[in-house]
């Protein structure tokens, strides 16, 4: 495969300067010598003219002749080319692509939404012009090729209570998602001479038809995860309760009223609601 080829053509003011001069020239010739022909040096302009070329920061000029690769100037300046020359202009700036938020499922199935946002800058002009047909198009269908693709590598999230549990999942590792993105268009673009300087997940959220059912999910494991904790904390008070009252020797408890006693606690304790308190005037058991 051919490389690119970076040239320096001719100074552009140089060609300018004679361009003016056989113009000038012929044209103050044909009238203080009042021969006409001397105009007919005009009609060499008209292959001089085609060969000026300006080329702007970050910008760049691929030149063929007659279908064969010539080079690229990256230079920036204004110059002077072979007039047969065909000159194509690509960008070397870097460019932003926002992908359309495609539906694909995710490592468990669950169908999700996804679109990414890509900095990307031409790096080799041969491959970018050459290798193929249209390297801006590239970028767009080889960028949703690759997030599909991301996408059936990972979770969503994990969930704990169906033995799912992974390491790297699409909503929480973020920067680890964001390498393996960029390492996998990077992969697909260095084909047509594009650098991959950022990829990043713009959009993520499961699809519609299955968000609300996702949502309670999700809000039903905070649930469970609050009162686990709030369970742990009411055992250790009523443990602590019990041991208290025993080293103090304010009452004695058999297993009854022990079982009584930790009951009203973890009722008062885990309950989700102020306890209302009764005022018992007669005995324990009454």
């Amino acid at each position: 495969m051919k490389e690119e080829k970076i040239i320096t053509p001719a100074n552009g003011y140089l060609m300018l300067f004679v361009f003016l001069l056989i113009v000038f020239g012929s044209v103050f010739t044909a009238i203080f010598t009042g021969e006409p022909e001397f105009a007919l040096l005009l009609i060499l302009i008209l292959f001089i003219v085609p060969g000026f070329l300006m080329v702007q920061p970050n910008g760049s000029r691929v030149l063929l002749l007659f279908g064969k690769y010539v080079g690229t100037i990256k230079k920036n300046g204004f110059y002077w080319v072979n007039p047969f020359y065909s000159k194509k202009k690509i960008s070397l700036r870097a460019s932003n692509f926002d992908s359309e938020r495609l539906k694909v499922n995710d490592k468990l199935g669950n169908p999700v939404m996804i679109s990414t946002i890509l900095v990307w800058r031409v790096h080799n002009t041969y491959k970018a012009a050459f290798d193929v047909d249209n390297f801006e198009n590239f970028v767009r269908v080889q960028t949703d090729a690759a997030v599909r693709k991301l996408a059936s590598m990972y979770p969503y999230d994990n969930f704990a209570d169906e033995g799912h549990v992974e390491d790297i999942t699409l909503r929480s590792s973020v920067n680890e998602v964001s390498e393996a993105l960029e390492r996998e268009i990077d992969e697909r673009l260095s084909i047509a001479g594009i650098e991959v300087l950022e990829a990043r997940i713009g959009y993520l959220a499961y699809a519609q038809e299955i968000a609300n059912a996702m949502l309670k999910r999700q809000q039903a494991t905070a649930i469970v995860a609050a009162r686990h904790k709030i369970v742990e904390g009411a055992v250790s008070m009523v443990e602590m309760a019990l041991e208290e009252l025993g080293k103090k020797n304010i009452v004695e408890l058999d297993e009854e009223r022990k079982a009584a006693m930790v009951s009203n606690l973890m009722v008062i304790l885990c309950g989700d609601k102020d306890a209302s308190p009764v005022l018992n005037t007669g005995t324990l058991n009454h």
